[in-house]
Formats: structure tokens, C-alpha cells, sequence
């Protein structure tokens, strides 16, 4: 009995019950973390939004304005100037005649930033490689800041590559293009 007495004193259920505790807190923390399940990923709706893109004449002389209809997943100022940077990039479609698009087929279309009534227009390094000349650079741009500011905006300053340059080739970029600046002559 003596021996019972020793065998189950308080000290040695108090250690086995500290041992049991570490076990089972040992197995707890040695489970695999159960996989979270991602989130559902839902797309925005796209909508329709018809836009005025400009594109040069068969002469390169004077440039022609297309209806398109671009998909947009919200009307705020900065996807709207994308998507139309897009449409310009990609060319008029197959409706519009008497056109022709401003940058050769798959060249990356411009990305658009938008600063109050200002945009900036960061250019490929594609773009510096046309070798357009003086009427082929100016409808170039001005193509372009027509189509951006159709709607809203005070001017379209153009960078390449993320960095201010003098010019395109021949053009001067030091000065942003206003509707004035591209006038049909």
C-alpha cells in the first residue's frame, strides 16, 4: 500500500498529466495545416462603350475619325484611355474604309497614364524603330491625342520607355500635344 501511495503521489500525477498534455499538444502541432480553399475568382462584367478613334488617310495628309466600340469593365478616365490607346494600337476594323491604321499590325499599343486633365502616353521602344518620317511621326502623335482627347483632357505629353526623350526621330516631345497641335491642315 505504502507503495501505491508513493506511486500515486501528487508529484507524479502532476507529471503525468504534464506529459500527457505535451503529447497531445506535440501531436496537435504536428498535423498538416489544412489547404485553404482560393477564392473564387469573378470576372467584371464587360460593357460595350462606343468611342471616337482616329486613324490616317491613304495620303498620310489628314486624319479620319472611326466609331468603335471598345469592352471596358468600368467607365473611369484612366480604363477608358487605355481601351482607346488599345483600339488605335490594334487598327480600325474591318467596317471602316478609307483608313489606315497609324502603327504597323502587333506592335504593342502604348500604356496610358492619367494625371488630372493631363495624360501621359509611355511609347514602346517599338515606336522609336518605324523610322517614320516628319508627316509619319506627326500623324503618329497626333493620331493619338485626337483619340485621347476627344472627350476630356487639356494634353498628351509622350514619353518612351518611361523616360522623357527629345524627340521620336524627327518630332519634338519636349512639349505636350494639345487639340490645337493637331489640326488637319
Amino acid at each position: 500500500m505504502i507503495a501505491l501511495k508513493k506511486l500515486f503521489s501528487l508529484f507524479n500525477v502532476m507529471a503525468l498529466l504534464l506529459l500527457v498534455a505535451a503529447a497531445y499538444a506535440y501531436q496537435v502541432v504536428q498535423k498538416p495545416q489544412a489547404t485553404p480553399q482560393p477564392p473564387k475568382l469573378e470576372m467584371a462584367a464587360l460593357h460595350p462603350v462606343k468611342v471616337t478613334v482616329y486613324y490616317s488617310d491613304p495620303q498620310v495628309q489628314n486624319m479620319k475619325a472611326v466609331a468603335r466600340t471598345v469592352q471596358v469593365t468600368e467607365e473611369d478616365v484612366g480604363t477608358m484611355a487605355q481601351a482607346v490607346a488599345n483600339a488605335w494600337a490594334q487598327g480600325p476594323n474591318g467596317a471602316a474604309t478609307g483608313v489606315l491604321p497609324v502603327v504597323p499590325a502587333g506592335t504593342p499599343a502604348p500604356r496610358v497614364y492619367v494625371r488630372g486633365l493631363h495624360y501621359y502616353v509611355d511609347l514602346p521602344t517599338a515606336y522609336t524603330k518605324l523610322n517614320y518620317g516628319t508627316s509619319g511621326e506627326r500623324m503618329l502623335l497626333c493620331t493619338l491625342t485626337r483619340t485621347l482627347l476627344e472627350k476630356r483632357g487639356q494634353d498628351v505629353t509622350f514619353l518612351v520607355d518611361g523616360a522623357s526623350k527629345e524627340s521620336l526621330g524627327h518630332l519634338d516631345l519636349n512639349d505636350a500635344f494639345t487639340r490645337q497641335d493637331c489640326q488637319d491642315q
